[in-house]
């Protein structure tokens, strides 16, 4: 009843309670609705400036790091989310009983986000903080304007010893009461005894497995999970990278136009040719270039029609050109299928013929004249040694040891404590989702290494990910339909469809195959 409490303006944008905690708190956030206008009030360019969305989550070896709480700026109700949690008493002795939360939401909210993404990492963070009670599936149409699936979300930071590490998720969407008339999207709706059903569901914390009536309607049904069931490893499988190489005037070529611009630059490059080197013709044929990439449809921000049109870009490339040509003179034209003797041949020239080049630009010249070929030998890394001190901390961090070091990426030599790594190459990555109470390396051995022989774990890849799946955790398997039902089935539509076929032509069908019809 006192005004005061109600304040003007966005939650997201403003934290107008900052200052003030909740016993209970219940929200029902929009779905799927952008927040993208509410973004430079929580976010500097990338990074999250506003305490509420920012929490502090463990990596994959167990280091703190402070993470974004963030989700996608398409979907702003996790926010909301958040924001209650940020609002929860601390629980002691003036807060006993901590603080409760209850808060509808769509299904994007279970699943939505990588792992390491913002909605990942909020789910990460209540459920390991042991903060997420339970889920309700609500039925479909429940809702005024919309007729998906919703779920009510109930939090509390002051469980029960039971319900300690535990997560229970209640599937009632099968318990309602149709509406004799609609009410735009709403045609079902809880009756008090079905409320009754969920709540005594909720308190009696145990598994309860679907009942069918005889008019084939399913009931309520429930299970209980442990905290970490919902979590999951993504790791990067990595396969590598086997090239062949070989300079030639074609492929040289390529190295003229930047891949990002490269239809606009090489129709300059044909329209102008070498004049194009000039600021001049850069200056006086803009809009003709730019009325051209309008008409072929070529979209490009203005930061990037800025980059068309600089001068020093295209001397950049054109310097790639001639240092590719150089080597090409050097090297010769000879395919090589061993890219690291390709490599050593280049590093050699480039230091005879006293040719400075930067990383990125020597790396430009290497993918432009070399291609995968899986018949290729593979591309090495480096080669280092790993003993002693070095060697105990990579075992402690890969958790294997010095025979399953391959696993990881590491392949020894002949030489006694000597490793090879090799390049991987990103098209053939992978990436597997391993749940958090299987070892990486063993799911890896049994799913993996048997169909893919030279695949390695990068374990350095890692995240952590947390989603939950009504759909997996509810699915009611329905046994297929015998042959014989099957069968009778088709018979029936094929005589249908023979009717048919009879009445729109005027002839029978039999009639048209004596006749020699097709």
């Amino acid at each position: 009843n006192d005004p005061a409490n109600i304040r003007c303006g966005s939650t997201l944008s403003t934290d107008e309670f900052s200052g003030t905690r909740f016993d209970f708190m219940l929200s029902n956030p929009p779905y799927g609705k952008s927040w993208a206008s509410e973004q430079k009030n929580i976010k500097d360019g990338k990074d999250v400036i506003d305490p509420r969305f920012k929490v502090e989550l463990a990596d994959y070896w167990g280091k703190k790091e402070t993470v974004d709480a963030a989700p996608r700026s398409s979907d702003g109700q996790l926010l909301f989310l958040m924001e209650m949690v940020n609002k929860m008493k601390a629980q002691g002795s003036s807060a006993p009983l901590g603080s409760r939360i209850a808060s509808v939401h769509n299904g994007s909210s279970l699943f939505t986000g990588d792992a390491g993404g913002g909605e990942s990492n909020i789910r990460r963070y209540i459920i390991e903080n042991d903060l997420l009670e339970a889920i309700i599936q609500l039925p479909n149409n429940m809702f005024y304007n919309t007729g998906i699936t919703t779920y009510i979300w109930l939090l509390s930071n002051n469980k029960p010893e039971p319900r300690k590490g535990k997560v229970q998720l209640i599937d009632a969407s099968q318990l309602y009461s149709k509406l004799r008339k609609n009410l735009g999207d709403k045609n079902c709706e809880f009756a008090p005894e079905h409320i009754q059903e969920i709540v005594k569901t909720y308190l009696q914390f145990k598994v309860v497995t679907r009942k069918v009536k005889g008019d084939g309607k399913g009931k309520i049904a429930a299970q209980l999970f442990d905290n970490r069931d919902f979590g999951y490893c993504k790791v990067n499988i990595e396969r590598p990278d086997r090239r062949r190489a070989q300079f030639t005037q074609e492929r040289i070529a390529t190295l003229r136009f930047d891949k990002s611009l490269y239809e606009p630059m090489e129709w300059m490059y044909q329209e102008y040719g070498d004049a194009i080197y000039g600021k001049a013709t850069l200056k006086n044929q803009k809009k003709i270039i730019l009325k051209w990439c309008e008409d072929n449809e070529l979209e490009f921000s203005s930061k990037a029609q800025k980059k068309l049109l600089d001068i020093n870009l295209w001397e950049k490339h054109q310097n790639l050109v001639k240092n590719a040509s150089t080597l090409m003179h050097a090297v010769g034209d000879k395919e090589y299928n061993d890219f690291n003797v390709f490599k050593e041949k280049v590093d050699k020239e480039l230091k005879a013929q006293e040719i400075s080049l930067g990383g990125p630009d020597k790396k430009a010249i290497l993918n432009a004249v070399s291609w995968y070929d899986e018949s290729a030998e593979k591309v090495i890394k480096k080669t280092e040694k790993l003993s002693g001190d070095k060697l105990t901390v990579l075992l402690e961090r890969l958790g294997c040891n010095e025979g399953e070091l391959a696993d990881f990426g590491y392949y020894s030599t002949e030489e006694k404590g000597e490793y090879i790594t090799y390049e991987p190459n990103t098209d053939l990555r992978d990436s597997e989702s391993v749940p958090l109470k299987d070892a990486i390396h063993r799911y890896f051995l049994t799913e993996v290494k048997p169909h893919v022989k030279e695949a390695w774990i990068n374990m350095e890849s890692t995240k952590i990910g947390f989603e939950i799946s009504f759909n997996k955790y509810f699915y009611q398997h329905k046994p297929l339909r015998s042959i014989e039902v099957a069968a009778k089935e088709i018979i029936e539509l094929e005589q249908q469809a023979e009717g048919l076929i009879a009445e729109i032509l005027g002839v029978s069908v039999k009639a048209m195959v004596g006749a020699g019809h097709d």
